[in-house]
């Protein structure tokens, strides 16, 4: 405190135009949100099976991953042949997960 008896500890923790809401709950809402819009995901919609339901997990996986590569090199960031050696990669490695669960070809 100084003379007059005011505490001069630098300002308040939380700012009145500020939400109460602590800001650890804050962060933990901006994770979750962000997390949903950068990995979307839905509901398993198909028959039942763990294979499929694997299977699904999988495709949305690399659904969501040749978007980014799409995004990178819409961008610049990588260059198309970069861009389709890394789709082709993933490719594959989702038809080896297909042919390793065993799911139906109908």
């Amino acid at each position: 405190r100084d003379d007059r008896g005011d505490a001069r500890a630098g300002p308040d923790p939380l700012p009145p135009d500020q939400p109460s809401e602590p800001r650890d709950a804050a962060a933990a809402s901006h994770r979750e949100v962000k997390g949903s819009m950068l990995y979307p995901r839905q509901r398993y919609q198909g028959e039942f099976s763990p294979a499929n339901l694997a299977f699904d997990s999988n495709l949305q996986e690399f659904a969501q991953r040749v978007a980014y590569i799409c995004s990178l090199e819409n961008s610049g960031k990588i260059t198309p042949d970069d861009a389709h050696h890394q789709i082709k990669a993933l490719w594959k490695e989702l038809n080896r997960s297909h042919r390793g669960l065993g799911v139906d070809e109908s």
